[in-house]
């Protein structure tokens, strides 16, 4: 009995049908194949949920008025947002398909594609690199395919319209409380809270390879209204991290000094672009977001370093103004204690995440007064946690800060 005990596992498991390894996943007729293990999100039916890439996703129809997103999530992975053409105006540099569905796109400089697939009517956008442009090239159409109607001339001008929009210069000047968010609130969410409460600047991430959530309602409108409305926002890109954290980050910079340099050049050039397109104006402020690491290590102190002074001359050579976001005791410490050597270049503003409570613009004894001290510097001092003003609620980190 013992012995035939010992092989009942065996038998069953050879009787079991094995796990699929891909799903196929269906809106208004197009048809993609995925991993099995990736989630599938009917935002119809979940119209509060985050719009977010910190594990693979699948996400179905329009986005909700108000989503239930963290205030800063983890590192983005992959995945894709499927929803009607006429739900959302395509992004600027949308690929559009006029028939069939599969293609093969390249990503933007922030590793998003973004194709309008008529024979079908929806937008897809896709985040994450390889693993999610091999989706798009799976796409098909089934029989339930219903071809949307061509663009109208308006419409297909929307891209180069949205290039020549006027534009605003960010974050101006203010001295006061803030917050950032994983994704940008919406606009009755934003009235609510500018009349309910003292918090006049917002964080937003505007993109990088390792933004998380996605940013269904951030345009050039959107920007443009806030400011418009009493807001001053600070624009946010989460690209590369540091080499050193590979087990904590899917995309890091190069150990190489010379590589990471350009490397951060690269980011800043694609953060400007995608600036501009938000209609955020020349001699603007572009935070760079770049999470805690292990300083001790020099050779990703030096790597690090390199890339965020290839950030802040290229931004320069842009015609914009560079910031660093980063935990006060590794990137702001570093850019601190090299602010006078040659080699580097430092940022105009600095972002420090020292969560000690306190609301101010001190950050001895990791940063001496004399160093960014012309409204040059923010201050988040309190980590992800729930706020309520005006009935609205979102989970934001809170900032204070002195700009200009």
């Amino acid at each position: 009995m013992a012995a035939a005990a010992a092989l009942a596992p065996s038998v069953a498991s050879a009787d079991t049908p094995a796990s699929p390894v891909t799903q196929h996943v269906t809106h208004r007729g197009y048809d993609v194949t995925v991993p099995a293990s990736w989630r599938v999100v009917d935002l119809v039916e979940r119209p509060a949920a985050c719009l977010i890439f910190d594990t693979p996703t699948v996400y179905l129809g329009p986005a909700g008025t108000q989503q239930d997103c963290p205030a800063h999530a983890g590192p983005g992975t992959y995945g894709l947002w499927i929803r009607s053409q006429g739900s959302t105006r395509a992004p600027v540099g949308a690929r559009i398909l006029d028939r069939g569905a599969a293609v093969s796109v390249r990503p933007d400089a922030g590793g998003e594609r973004h194709v309008v697939v008529r024979d079908a009517g929806v937008l897809v956008s896709s985040f994450g690199g390889v693993r999610a442009a091999e989706v798009l090239r799976s796409a098909h159409l089934t029989a339930e395919a219903r071809r949307a109607p061509a663009p109208s001339h308006a419409e297909r001008a929307s891209g180069s319209a949205q290039q020549a929009v006027a534009r605003v210069k960010v974050p101006g000047r203010f001295t006061g409380r803030g917050f950032d968010a994983c994704t940008a609130p919406g606009g009755n969410v934003m009235s609510a809270w500018r009349k309910s409460s003292n918090f006049r600047s917002v964080g937003v991430y505007i993109g990088g390879v390792s933004r998380a959530c996605a940013q269904p309602r951030l345009t050039a409108d959107w920007v443009r209204k806030r400011v418009a409305g009493g807001w001053h926002p600070l624009p946010i890109w989460v690209g590369l991290q540091a080499p050193c954290e590979r087990d904590r980050f899917g995309h890091t910079m190069s150990n190489d000094p010379g590589t990471a340099r350009a490397q951060g050049r690269q980011a800043a050039g694609a953060a400007a672009d995608r600036a501009q397109n938000l209609a955020i104006g020349k001699r603007s402020v572009l935070y760079y977001d770049i999470e805690g690491y292990n300083n001790a290590n020099t050779t990703c102190r030096r790597a690090v370093l390199n890339f965020l002074s290839g950030w802040t001359n290229q931004l320069h050579r842009r015609d914009y103004r560079s910031g660093v976001y980063s935990s006060i005791s590794s990137g702001i410490s570093d850019l601190s204690d090299t602010f006078n050597n040659d080699r580097f270049t430092p940022p105009n503003h600095i972002w420090a995440a020292w969560w000690n409570g306190e609301r101010n613009v001190d950050f001895k004894p990791y940063v001496p007064d004399g160093k960014w001290s012309g409204r040059q510097r923010v201050h988040q001092y309190r980590g992800g946690h729930n706020e309520t003003h005006g009935g609205r609620t979102l989970n934001i980190d809170s900032n204070y800060m002195r700009v200009n």
